[in-house]
């Protein structure tokens, strides 16, 4: 479908002589030629207007808005002055949003339309921390995949997704929002999800651009408190923080966000160093950065800027090519050009960024292609969908602990008491950022263990204990206040006459997600001495946690038998969880984050720095430790068991000396000792012993998931060249340095076998 631009601008052949399937075909050079084209017959104004962003804000299936700022909105698309809006939902309403662009504007330039699709649109995939655990990315790529294709069919053409900083403080809400803790699993599964959004080709109309969040060291705020400042070294930034969204960039993600926090004085927004010279410099990103909502606006509160014309003119400067809802760009940057103060080559340079995702979207071809009413009402929730998100559900869940071997039941298991604030919630495992995900439609964990047990099994349910969920879903602190303990004497009595308790606990989906920063991570209200209280009447407890974020249960994991890690599943939970607690799926997901003992050990990962004084374990005192704890995480990361055994011996490397290009090759063999077949995930770790910036004591450079069948024994095979040993050195340049490593192998982060190499520059 042509729109009027090609029919008005008769100038323009190339633009009305491109067929879809030449635009499909074509090189680059043609959407460039397209850009350049359009650019030169814009004003300044039409330029501008690409760079600005709102939020849908009235009814556009209605009348046009007569009043207020709804109306001044509404003259700016028509008049060619907005280039996107975002949570305009639903294949009717953007139709008609589009058409006030595409048929009342000069140009009829489309709109591009955005929406937070983070862990599905209407069927929900587990939080993004949750399937991260799953360390499998097809699975990833396919949880993505299926959020495309619905949010597409529902008028989207953007999602502000994937979230891929690195985060080590579990206080920080949107911890739930990434993949953990780790620079290489956060960057596989940055790609996965890259992948997954936009598919093989982006012009087609089940696919929807991605965009790697927040540029850059969100996950790094002080205190893990949301929006505050960071401060960090360059040596961080480049080892630890920017290589996911490196990977992104190089798997062809087409937009960037930046991020609320400054660095060393500088907030991201007017960051030059990393949109400029990183991003769109020595990496060559070739798409466009948005803005956080209202970053470029809130410049001001962070002392940056005095008005918004100064942090307009601070952003341009330094990259940032939309605005979305500071309201800033619209109103300052004409001024700043007929001012002289930015040069109108950064405009354009903006303009063409955004035009060209929006030709790569084929919006240029048919603006309304993504307003099929037919598609979204045949695609929304379809039952293929959530058979994927049950999948994708069960991948995701980790077994901590099983010391009695409690797990798997048998589904004719006599008597078997639920109890528990999460065990009937059908809303808490739809998770934070749920975008259209239906109030209330999650699977229960009760509903999915009714589903399964036998007829002959008695399930005996009672709550027990009342979060006092928020049925407004935002944020309280009633949830805390809760002091309510009438319900403990029945959960007793049901626990202690039952052969099993399944014991559902954890936190209200909206105490993790954006502006969900806490000082305490433990469990919620009284459920710490509710567990206790259940565990006086019967031992044998399958405790379910479900959370968006990792917890403080130390008490917990010493004394309770069982503990399942079952985050915040999605619309799928209760089956999901079902199908581990009896075994119709082995459970062979791994954290991606470490769980502390204590919050005082906050932030704690694996990849840490040896220092001075290392600890070793032998509480000498004048080493790097606390008085009162040990140093270790209650759980470490990629800690996750089965329920089968795993074992790890003859650790083979093909040559204890590594030619600077050469390949090194590495091998383990693995065998199942135990009763079932099982997926295990192997885990390839290294440590540079000595280099010219200090190293961490372990690293992750490779893992493998796959099903090993019971008594069976699979060969493991890795290989590492120079590349995977590169870091960012005290020379400021990205590169290996000669010198000896460890190779580490094993189940976890703290479970492995080892053997040394050396590095040879020949």
């Amino acid at each position: 479908m042509k729109f009027k631009l090609f029919l008005l601008i008769a100038g323009i052949a190339i633009l009305s002589n491109c067929s879809v399937q030449e635009k499909k075909e074509g090189t680059d050079n043609s959407i460039e030629q397209k850009v350049d084209s359009l650019l030169s017959i814009m004003t300044l104004e039409e330029k501008i207007g690409q760079m600005n962003q709102y939020s849908g804000t009235w009814d556009v299936t209605g009348p046009a808005p007569e009043e207020g700022d709804n109306k001044r909105r509404y003259e700016l698309i028509a008049s060619g002055q907005v280039g996107s809006m975002l949570n305009v939902l639903y294949a009717e309403s953007t139709r008609e949003m589009q058409k006030i662009a595409v048929e009342k504007s000069r140009l009829g330039i489309p709109l591009i339309f955005g929406h937070d699709v983070i862990h599905g649109f209407r069927t929900m995939f587990p939080v993004p921390l949750g399937e991260s655990a799953s360390w499998d990315m097809e699975a990833i790529e396919r949880s993505a995949r299926i959020a495309a294709i619905e949010a597409a069919a529902a008028g989207q053409h953007w999602t502000f997704a994937p979230m891929v900083d690195i985060a080590r403080d579990a206080r920080w809400g949107r911890i739930m929002e990434g993949a953990g803790e780790d620079t290489y699993l956060g960057s596989k599964i940055a790609v996965a999800r890259v992948k997954g959004f936009q598919g093989d080709d982006l012009s087609a109309n089940n696919t929807i651009a991605a965009c790697a969040k927040h540029f850059a060291a969100y996950g790094f705020v002080e205190a893990g408190r949301d929006y505050n400042t960071v401060d960090l070294s360059e040596n961080t930034l480049r080892n630890v923080i920017l290589p996911p969204f490196k990977a992104a960039s190089d798997a062809g993600v087409v937009t960037f966000m930046n991020s609320f926090n400054e660095i060393g004085g500088i907030p991201s927004t007017g960051n030059k160093h990393l949109q400029r010279d990183i991003l769109k410099g020595e990496w060559g990103f070739n798409g466009f950065v948005v803005s956080d909502w209202g970053s470029i606006g809130e410049m001001i509160a962070h002392g940056a800027a005095a008005d918004k014309i100064e942090a307009s003119k601070i952003a341009v400067k330094a990259g940032s090519d939309m605005d979305m809802e500071s309201d800033a760009y619209v109103n300052s940057l004409k001024e700043l050009v007929e001012k002289g103060e930015i040069d109108e080559a950064l405009i354009d340079d903006a303009a063409r960024r955004i035009l060209r995702v929006k030709f790569m979207l084929g919006l240029f071809d048919d603006p309304y292609k993504y307003c099929d009413e037919a598609r979204e009402k045949e695609l929304l929730g379809n039952a293929e969908h959530m058979a994927a998100a049950r999948d994708v559900a069960k991948k995701s869940i980790v077994l901590l602990k099983n010391e009695k071997q409690l797990l798997p039941l048998k589904k004719d298991i006599k008597k078997l008491a639920v109890i528990g604030p999460m065990a009937d919630e059908k809303d808490t495992p739809l998770g934070n950022w749920r975008s259209q995900a239906q109030a209330y439609s999650a699977v229960s964990l009760l509903e999915g263990i009714k589903n399964t047990v036998s007829e002959n099994t008695q399930v005996l349910y009672t709550e027990g204990y009342n979060l006092n969920l928020n049925k407004e879903r935002s944020f309280t602190s009633e949830v805390i206040k809760n002091n309510d303990r009438s319900g403990f004497a029945k959960a007793k009595q049901i626990a202690a006459s039952a052969d099993i308790v399944i014991l559902a606990v954890g936190e209200d989906a909206f105490q993790s997600g954006e502006a969900r920063s806490q000082t305490d991570i433990g469990l919620p209200g009284l459920q710490h001495e509710f567990i206790k209280e259940i565990y006086k009447a019967n031992k044998n407890i399958v405790m379910v946690l479900m959370n968006g974020r990792p917890l403080t249960i130390a008490w917990e994991a010493e004394n309770i038998p069982t503990i399942v890690e079952a985050w915040q599943l999605g619309s799928e939970a209760g089956n999901a969880i079902a199908d581990v607690l009896f075994g119709e799926y082995n459970p062979s997901g791994k954290l991606p984050i470490s769980f502390p003992r204590t919050l005082g050990q906050v932030p704690i990962y694996y990849n840490y720095k040896s220092t001075g004084r290392p600890n070793f374990g032998d509480n000498s005192l004048f080493t790097s430790r606390y008085t009162d704890e040990v140093n270790t995480p209650l759980f470490p990361f990629g800690h996750g068991l089965s329920y089968t055994t795993f074992e790890y011996k003859n650790l083979q490397l093909s040559s204890q000396k590594l030619g600077w290009n050469e390949t090194l090759k590495i091998s383990v063999d693995v065998k199942n000792t135990g009763k079932y077949d099982g997926e295990e995930v192997i885990q390839l770790y290294i440590r540079d012993l000595v280099g010219s910036v200090t190293r961490p004591v372990k690293e992750l450079k490779g893992f493998e998931k796959t099903l090993i069948k019971k008594g069976e024994t699979k060969t493991i095979s890795f290989e590492l060249t120079k590349d995977d040993l590169a870091f960012f050195n005290i020379d400021e340049e990205f590169t290996a340095e000669p010198g000896k490593f460890q190779v580490f192998v094993g189940t976890s982060s703290s479970d492995v076998i080892t053997d040394e190499f050396e590095l040879i520059k020949n």
